[in-house]
């Protein structure tokens, strides 16, 4: 009976000096005290020792002891529910902590000024699906099979049905619009497309082009010589120069490739334009007669003009990024420096 007194009354000098810092402090308190393996039960369990005679007192000793500890613990749970806790008060009123603001990707906000400079010229945006069959992706674009421009495109090909692929250009929209769509066309087709590459610093597995068409009575290759003027002018500035070289695409005839004077050096000749002081931006023509008339065209009433660019390389030019992989790696610290445009 003397131990276990004893022992009470040293506990009671514990409970009523304690006073948590917080409510984990306070948990650990109805632990120790009043928890399934705490002192109370502990000294619960020594009551099988005392005399028999002594029981009733040592009882209400116990009793009082366990009425102590579970007063404490709940005058500060009571302070704690009701907000009035010993540490700073918090003023509800106040805005709550700021989430960051994101940003659109860099390829989004290039691709955005690139469409609405076109929507200014009357052309509308059109889209198609990433996975295309053979006759879009290919053969009505003026490629029929084992014809060698196939072999210019790596192709992505659908293992359970070789006739679909991963397109490998967005000029498969436009073969969809002519499809479909009665003349005149003016659209602008913006969208990822696919090509087995080995991923590098200048060339990835999948990238974003943005192509254009126009078929209508009378379309000549100035009028798309003025509408590249335009687009370049919108883009790069009023200052910045345009050449025309000849080149080859299956879907247009005549061809060419447009380069612009380097924005970087002003063409006197730097890293970005390998020291030529040109850089070459898209592939253009006037499309092809056979491809007008695989979707019913008469190419001797309507003629057109298409031209295609790649969106990582109007970016590349625009922001001095030469890293492609920079691009889907999704690291904040490259994507930050956008968040102001």
């Amino acid at each position: 009976m003397a131990s276990l007194q004893e022992q009470i009354q040293t506990y009671e000098v514990e409970i009523k000096a304690f006073s948590p810092a917080d409510a984990t402090d306070l948990e650990n308190f109805r632990i120790r005290f009043l928890g399934t393996k705490g002192i109370v039960k502990q000294l619960s369990g020594e009551m099988k020792s005392v005399p028999p005679e002594l029981r009733k007192e040592a009882g209400q000793l116990l009793n009082a002891f366990k009425q102590l500890a579970e007063e404490k613990f709940e005058s500060f749970k009571e302070q704690y529910q009701s907000g009035q806790s010993k540490g700073p008060a918090v003023d509800i009123t106040l805005p709550g902590t700021p989430l960051p603001i994101g940003t659109r990707h860099p390829l989004r906000i290039v691709e955005n000024e690139m469409v609405s400079i076109f929507e200014k010229l009357g052309f509308s945006v059109a889209t198609g699906p990433e996975i295309e069959d053979d006759w879009h992706n290919f053969t009505s674009l003026n490629m029929p099979d084992h014809h060698p421009a196939r072999d210019m495109q790596d192709t992505f090909y659908v293992s359970q049905n070789p006739d679909w692929v991963l397109r490998t250009h967005t000029s498969s929209v436009q073969a969809r619009i002519l499809e479909t769509q009665p003349l005149p066309v003016r659209v602008i087709c913006p969208g990822r497309v696919y090509r087995n590459e080995t991923i590098s610093a200048r060339a990835h597995c999948f990238f974003h082009q943005c192509e254009g068409l126009y078929v209508d009575k009378n379309v000549s290759f100035a009028d798309l010589k003025q509408t590249l003027y335009y687009f370049v002018t919108e883009m790069f500035g009023a200052d910045t120069k345009v050449r025309f070289r000849p080149s080859y695409f299956p879907f247009t005839e005549p061809s060419a490739e447009m380069d612009i004077s380097c924005t970087v050096c002003g063409g006197k000749g730097c890293n970005l334009c390998k020291h030529t002081g040109w850089v070459e931006i898209l592939g253009c023509g006037m499309v092809h007669p056979n491809m007008l008339r695989n979707f019913g065209i008469d190419p001797d009433v309507y003629t057109g003009f298409a031209f295609g660019m790649g969106v990582e390389r109007i970016t590349q030019i625009k922001f001095q990024v030469n890293d492609l992989r920079l691009y889907s790696q999704n690291d904040v610290r490259f994507l930050r420096q956008f968040q102001a445009l």
